[in-house]
Parts: C-alpha cells; structure tokens; sequence
C-alpha cells in the first residue's frame, strides 16, 4: 500500500531545527494552504488550511537555513495519523475546545520563493518560479 500527498503553502511562521537523540537534524514547519472560491450564495470564501510538516536530514538542515514567515514550499509527503482513530491528530487546546492537526512527514521540500523571499533555489528537488512571479492580466496579454 502507498500514500502520498502533495501541499503548496506559505510558512506561518519561521521553522525550528532540532536534532533527535541519534544526531539526526528535524526541522518543524508550520504551512498554510489557502483556497478560494464562490460559495451557494454568491459570496467569497476564503479557506485556510495548516500543515505541520517535518523534515529530517539534510533537507531539515537546508529548510532551517534558507526558509523563512512567508516563504512559499511545494511539499511532498505522508499524512501521519492519529494511532488511534485513524484520523488527524487531536488534542485539546488551553480554552478547553477541541483542536485537530494534520502533519506530514516530508519526502521533498521544494522552494517555491526566490531569493527575495529569503530562499535558496532547491532543497531535494529542482528550483522554481513562485506563484506570486506568474503574470496578471487577461488572455490576450498571454506572449505565445
């Protein structure tokens, strides 16, 4: 059996490198992927969804380096889930309601921001243009 998924988001905040026992170099990062769309009743809506994502070795290292609040990754990975339920990850928060959390266990991180938003070309895969870099106009306007 196989899955995989595969998230492009911004960071929420700056990464956290640590090192687990053995030595290994973990990096957390905190990615929000936004959608937007027209709902039933002819109004906008904005969705939000967060990922905590991990990454070990020397992508961790790279990602610790280069990235940055803001910066844009493609990730791809394993959703983890909850041993118990089979679910995303629950837990409680300090107000008492009930929170949940999706996290993945990443394979690749690819840097999506130049080098003006603090990233480097590529951490495990090759360098790309952002999304904020694609042209805005209408069709006519397309060079080719």
């Amino acid at each position: 059996m196989y899955q995989s998924i595969t998230i492009v988001g911004n960071l929420g905040r700056d990464p956290e490198m640590r090192y687990t026992p053995s030595g290994t170099p973990v990096t957390s990062m905190n990615v929000a992927t936004n959608r937007k769309y027209t709902g039933s009743d002819g109004q906008l809506v904005k969705e939000t969804t967060w990922f905590r994502v991990s990454v070990f070795g020397k992508q961790a290292e790279a990602c610790a380096q280069y990235l940055k609040k803001g910066s844009t990754v493609l990730v791809e990975g394993r959703l983890q889930s909850d041993l118990k339920t089979g679910g995303p990850k629950t837990f409680t928060r300090q107000d008492g309601t009930l929170g949940t959390s999706f996290e993945i266990a990443a394979n690749t991180v690819r840097f999506m921001s130049g080098r003006e938003g603090g990233a480097a070309p590529a951490a495990g895969g090759a360098a790309s243009g952002g999304m904020d870099d694609l042209p805005v106009g209408n069709e006519e306007e397309i060079p080719f």
